[in-house]
């Protein structure tokens, strides 16, 4: 069975391991005539790519992305688009020690129960190498997207390390890009450097919170029941390595909610177009798009690879403690930021290209 595909009819599969000669995808049902080249896809990798801080691992990868099928002469053709990330710095001699004993948190304990064999260099398909071939891939959707919706645009940025959340009330898109963390409060990036170098020094890691926001969303992406754009939201989400939890809007607070409160109010605008008193339901409801942003936020679990001593078993069943050599993400979540991102744009192109299918783009007139 294979299960390392997803979308509908803007379809993507990565292949690749961690410390295989290299990684990435095929990415199908992008149209023709969008404007593409590895220069536009290497922008949003270089966003993710490792070693650009002492607060993400220090594996050195260009992160080079290569396009062997699918475009011509700077355009897409309509066919297959197979992208390709080689691998230049891998150090499996790091994971020698661990090729019997399984690591707690990993997923090596899963993948050796399912399959009877594991790739131990640095997890395999388990690593978050493999979100790599996801950004790239975002990055055609992110190009499409720009020749079928220009106004769209997706942001985003984390919200929380650990225990410490930004201050919304100090929200600053514009310094998003100005620390390692995609932080929107300056104060929280500067406790958060802190907070997080104290952990590195002593072989620890942290969690995080990411939020991903799409503005100028088109109203009727998703459709009932089982074809929700929140559904494919949080699935796509949920699926990157390392994500525990996923929110739509309000998410898990709406609970504590009343009706009165939860319910988004609408009004006409001067536009002839109606608009929204809150956002609570994150732009989607009974799982099509209202035309709001769309809002989306994940949270990373704290990275399982630290110094800190773990106990564990091995392969023959006995009991035996543990200390995961190797560089690694003190915190995964930081470059999870332009994976969410990706996601977001593979998962609303898709959505996109389903909608015209059915419906050519008509709407429901209002007024």
């Amino acid at each position: 069975m294979s299960l390392n595909s997803f979308g509908h009819v803007f379809r993507v599969t990565t292949w690749g391991e961690s410390h295989g000669p290299a990684l990435g995808a095929v990415v199908d049902g992008c149209p023709p005539g969008v404007a593409l080249d590895e220069a536009a896809l290497q922008l949003w990798l270089d966003r993710r790519k490792p070693g650009q801080s002492r607060y993400v691992t220090q594996r050195r990868e260009p992160d080079a992305v290569e396009i062997l099928s699918g475009v011509f002469e700077g355009q897409s053709t309509g066919t297959p688009i197979q992208l390709l990330i080689r691998n230049a710095d891998q150090r499996s001699k790091d994971y020698s020690e661990i090729a019997k004993t399984f690591r707690p948190g990993h997923a090596d304990i899963a993948y050796w129960q399912k399959y009877g064999i594991r790739d131990y260099r640095g997890g395999g398909r388990s690593s978050a190498r493999e979100t790599a071939a996801r950004v790239a891939a975002g990055g055609v959707a992110r190009a499409a997207l720009a020749a079928l919706a220009p106004g769209l645009e997706i942001r985003g940025y984390m919200t929380r390390i650990g225990p410490h959340a930004i201050d919304r009330a100090r929200f600053d898109a514009a310094a998003i890009d100005g620390n390692p963390f995609w932080c929107p409060d300056p104060q929280a990036a500067e406790d958060w450097a802190a907070y997080l170098d104290a952990l590195r020094k002593s072989g620890d890691s942290a969690g995080a919170v990411i939020e991903v926001v799409a503005s100028g969303v088109p109203p009727g992406l998703g459709a009932p029941v089982y074809g929700k754009l929140d559904t494919d939201l949080a699935a796509a989400m949920m699926s990157i390595n390392a994500v525990k939890g996923v929110e739509i809007g309000e998410g898990m607070a709406a609970a504590e909610l009343t009706g009165s409160q939860n319910a988004d109010e609408i009004f006409m605008g001067n536009d002839g177009k109606p608009v929204y008193s809150s956002n609570h339901a994150g732009g989607v409801l009974g799982g099509i798009s209202t035309g709001q942003d769309v809002v989306v936020r994940f949270a990373v679990k704290p990275t399982s690879s630290i110094l800190t001593p773990r106990r564990t078993v091995t392969l023959s069943g006995e009991a035996t403690e543990i200390v995961t050599k190797g560089r690694h993400d003190p915190c995964v979540g930081i470059r999870a930021v332009p994976v969410g991102e990706a996601m977001m744009a593979c998962v609303l192109l898709d959505h996109l290209l389903l909608d015209r299918a059915q419906t050519g783009g008509a709407r429901g007139p209002i007024g």
